[in-house]
């Protein structure tokens, strides 16, 4: 690393130490010691003189005698750990006295410990030592905290550009098809999720309605989101039938995959004009049919997850919608989870939740999500949650 990039305590020599004592003597005598057993001893003769030799340069341990005149130890401590540079205020301080009770003043003052005069050179080194170890320690945590604030920096940044490629993938209004209502509903479990729906313009003008569920949440669902759609459309234009669409996007993102990754996905290949679907699902609950009071039904899924199998068996179920009649397609996490005294919900439950008088889309949908306690003014959900409702109106 740059030396302008390293912090002044990573620049600072691990043996370096400021012994800061009045007496001459003394001091001449423990930088001796000192030296002898590797340590670089600068000395400073007055508390003021020893601060402003920490602004030029910043030992590893500050050594400091308790009583001087002037200025002693304890109010030296006070200043230096008031200091706006937390580099000089987190030095680790061993304070030298000689006289018995000045020890809790030494920690109060701030000392990170103590030694008593005589000195023993001995004790003194593995209280040095234990100081230098607690600094790297302290260093170390230091470096993996800033380590840790930049990846989480970075996580925000790439999973807000994630939200905002999701939502430029979700649909924000129905289309307009003569006859037909549309409505949709999309709640993930964090900002983004692993939901994704649409609707495409087949070649002999039916509509697709279409929606897969990527396993994993974040910035790796929504990637998964972002082929999905790819997928869809490039299927959509190159083929013509919901069944022979679906295995063409099972063979792209197996390809893609190699059978590390699956997703669940169901389209509905709808007929404005005659109000006939035709449904195939792989791995997908099961579409719910309003019949409009008439009650519902379930079409199930004929195939497992699309990417784990080089061959999906899919077949087409027909529905023939008329004047009132509905489909819901929609994702796992609409049946929630099993809770002290709730299990999850059924498909069959799901489908008893659709009011078969509904006179919209909307209303269709709203009261559904409501009862299954998806609604937006529900708590978080625990899986992503996406739905779509399709409403014959004539």
């Amino acid at each position: 690393m740059p030396p302008d990039l390293r912090t002044k305590a990573e620049m600072r020599d691990p043996s370096q130490l400021l012994i800061v004592d009045d007496d001459a003597m003394s001091r001449e005598l423990l930088a001796r010691a000192l030296s002898s057993s590797g340590y670089l001893c600068r000395e400073s003769d007055s508390a003021l003189k020893a601060l402003e030799l920490l602004h030029q340069e910043l030992p590893a341990v500050l050594l400091v005698d308790f009583k001087m005149p002037g200025v002693d130890g304890a109010q030296m401590l006070k200043q230096l750990r008031a200091d706006q540079d937390p580099e000089i205020a987190q030095i680790p301080v061993i304070m030298m006295t000689a006289h018995q009770g000045h020890e809790v003043h030494c920690l109060e003052a701030g000392a990170n410990d103590f030694v008593t005069k005589p000195i023993n050179i001995a004790a003194l080194r593995a209280r040095i030592e234990t100081q230098l170890r607690l600094r790297s320690m302290r260093l170390q945590l230091q470096k993996q905290s800033e380590e840790a604030e930049a990846w989480r920096r970075n996580f925000e940044r790439d999973l807000a550009a994630a939200r905002l490629t999701q939502q430029s993938l979700i649909p924000q209004k129905p289309p307009t098809i003569p006859g037909w209502e549309v409505a949709a509903s999309y709640r993930p479990v964090i900002e983004v999720g692993g939901d994704i729906y649409g609707w495409l313009r087949m070649k002999d003008q039916r509509v697709l309605f279409w929606i897969a569920d990527a396993a994993g949440h974040g910035a790796s669902a929504a990637l998964l989101t972002t082929l999905a759609k790819l997928l869809f459309h490039h299927g959509t234009v190159e083929h013509e039938t919901p069944t022979a669409i679906m295995e063409a996007v099972n063979n792209d993102f197996r390809g893609i995959f190699a059978g590390r990754s699956f997703m669940t996905a169901m389209c509905v290949a709808l007929d404005p004009e005659s109000g006939r679907a035709r449904v195939v699902g792989a791995g997908q609950p099961p579409l719910l049919v309003s019949r409009f009071g008439r009650g519902t039904e379930t079409i199930s899924s004929s195939a497992p997850p699309l990417g784990l199998m080089e061959r999906v068996n899919l077949a087409e179920t027909i529905v023939d919608l008329e004047c009132g009649d509905a489909f819901v397609l929609y994702t796992d996490g609409l049946f929630g989870r099993e809770s002290a005294g709730r299990p999850r919900l059924t498909p069959t439950q799901l489908a008893g939740m659709l009011n078969p008088f509904a006179t919209d889309a909307e209303t269709l949908l709203a009261r559904m999500l409501k009862q299954a306690g998806h609604d937006q003014h529900s708590d978080a959900p625990s899986d992503d949650v996406a739905a779509l409702a399709v409403r014959r109106m004539t």
